[in-house]
């Protein structure tokens, strides 16, 4: 069940940190939300949306993922997930969903076979609702509306929305499976980031040593070592978060600043699911990616509160 938590994990911090997505500004956070401990709606304006200044024209009808959203862009202050609900997951990670779904009802993982649903569902009107698309979305759909294959529509993406679907494919995978070299190709599928890949096998074999009973501290010492210093997060701990996340990590979704920021943050409430998934919030910036990470990592070793589950929008899959 370790990996099931770390899976649902994941999607209990996307949902908390739904509202709270992409604010740089605290101060404004603070003012709009006050304590992101529980599932709240997102709302309008979102004083720091930076939605007007992004652009994507679906060159033909392989492209159209925007759908009735496409109006919405180039409008000041509009919140990235405007049209979602308290507890209801962004994109990203309702993508995770349906592949945990796939993956575990055909008891394999085939790549070709979640394309085809990927597009399925991208191309769908109504099934997302979501306002903002990332970059990956838009690039990978830019080259298929260009005929390329779908194995070819990947871009080099270095954010962390990358590693989104890591927990869910490594919670769906079969024993047995050579998960780091699954879990690579799949990313690699939508992020060809040398960074990002890097990033997902840390953290798969995280996952995997905390699965074998190795605690968080130690697996992060033995595993991350190249993305965060055990020593130097233990005397930055205690120092407010938002001047770790902040000043010495970026809150932004790079991949080289958003990770080591997520480690971060899973280290030092290496024993506390709830202060850890919050703590990720109030700090802004890409919360509900970086919570990907922080809310796998600690849900996976302290399991997770009863509430948190029954307050997701959707129900979960079953393990």
């Amino acid at each position: 069940m370790t990996l099931y938590q770390a899976f649902t994990g994941s999607l209990v911090a996307d949902a908390l940190a739904l509202p709270a997505h992409w604010y740089y500004d605290r101060e404004a956070l603070r003012r709009d939300y006050g304590q992101v401990d529980h599932y709240m709606p997102p709302r309008n304006p979102h004083p720091g949306s930076i939605l007007w200044r992004s652009h994507y024209e679906a060159l033909n009808e392989r492209g159209e993922i925007l759908h009735d959203q496409a109006q919405y862009w180039g409008q000041k202050e509009i919140h990235y997930h405007q049209f979602l609900e308290a507890g209801e997951n962004t994109l990203n990670l309702k993508l995770a969903r349906e592949l945990f779904t796939q993956v575990t009802t055909l008891g394999a993982y085939d790549p070709g076979t979640w394309l085809d649903h990927y597009l399925s569902c991208m191309l769908t009107p109504g099934w997302h609702r979501d306002t903002y698309l990332e970059e990956y979305h838009r690039g990978f759909f830019t080259r298929y509306s260009q005929g390329k294959s779908l194995s070819k529509c990947g871009v080099r993406d270095e954010h962390i929305g990358g590693l989104a679907q890591v927990p869910a494919l490594l919670a769906a995978l079969p024993p047995g499976s050579s998960e780091r070299a699954i879990i690579k190709s799949h990313v690699a599928l939508t992020h060809r980031h040398s960074n990002v890949l890097k990033a997902a096998d840390c953290l798969v074999r995280l996952l995997l040593r905390i699965e074998d009973g190795t605690s968080l501290p130690d697996a992060i010492a033995r595993e991350a070592g190249d993305w965060l210093s055990t020593r130097k997060a233990t005397r930055w701990s205690t120092q407010p978060d938002e001047h770790v996340i902040g000043q010495v990590f970026s809150p932004a979704c790079y991949i080289d600043q958003a990770f080591p920021a997520a480690l971060y943050l899973a280290l030092k409430y290496h024993d506390d699911f709830s202060g850890g998934i919050i703590a990720n919030v109030m700090v802004g910036g890409d919360s509900c990616h970086r919570g990907v990470v922080v809310g796998a990592l600690l849900g996976a070793v302290n399991g997770i509160d009863r509430k948190w589950v029954e307050g997701l929008r959707d129900r979960l899959p079953p393990a």
